[in-house]
């Protein structure tokens, strides 16, 4: 679904407004991929993984998946057996200990967005494929710990991106149907749960790498 109003550098606002607003984290709301990618490129190398296996366009196209299934997703496709949940943890420590370090700059048109849906007293929730622990380390680096009521991840649901379940939440939490709700994304994962929810979405461009 696209909207023709608004051109910005990297989303294109909608026209009219909706009841509830979702956003994805990483790409969307703060520009933390390139760290994500140090670290998955790390892990993956640690458990033997030849960089072939992971560039910067499988990165993406994995873009809002749950860690563990993506290592999975890598094992189905490659033939490997690195062990999910171990590669997993190394990768979420790995980018803990880079994103500590950093201050992460955010994404502009959605980051405004929100300041006026908190104004305008509209629901809005993130809902994310990261930890709990993870989204709040990103959040810290952006100095937005504090913008969020409502944060849905994968330790919420029974299934992670693609599958609806995290949309559906944070819908859910919002008290808005999903009809009503439109989500902001930068990944195809996000985008087919968006679609899956019957909600309407926005896709944010990323950062070239």
């Amino acid at each position: 679904m696209s909207f023709t109003s608004l051109h910005t550098p990297r989303v294109v606002l909608p026209e009219r407004w909706f009841s509830g607003y979702i956003f994805d984290l990483d790409g969307t709301l703060v520009d933390s991929m390139p760290l994500h990618f140090r670290a998955w490129r790390q892990a993956l190398h640690d458990a033997g993984a030849n960089a072939s296996v992971f560039d910067w366009n499988d990165f993406l196209a994995h873009g809002g998946m749950a860690a563990v299934d993506i290592v999975k997703d890598l094992n189905r496709k490659h033939g490997l057996s690195m062990p999910p949940e171990q590669v997993a943890h190394a990768k979420r420590s790995l980018y803990a200990d880079l994103v500590a370090r950093e201050k992460l700059p955010v994404i502009p048109e959605t980051i405004n967005l929100v300041h006026k849906l908190r104004r305008r007293g509209i629901p809005y929730a993130i809902g994310t494929g990261s930890t709990i622990s993870g989204a709040m380390q990103t959040l810290r680096a952006a100095d937005l710990q504090t913008l969020f009521p409502i944060i849905v991840t994968p330790e919420d649901v029974p299934h992670g991106k693609p599958a609806p379940d995290i949309f559906l939440r944070a819908a859910e939490l919002m008290r808005v149907p999903p009809r009503d709700c439109i989500v902001f994304e930068d990944a195809a994962p996000g985008i087919r749960a968006a679609a899956t929810a019957g909600m309407q979405f926005v896709r944010v461009l990323p950062l070239p790498f």
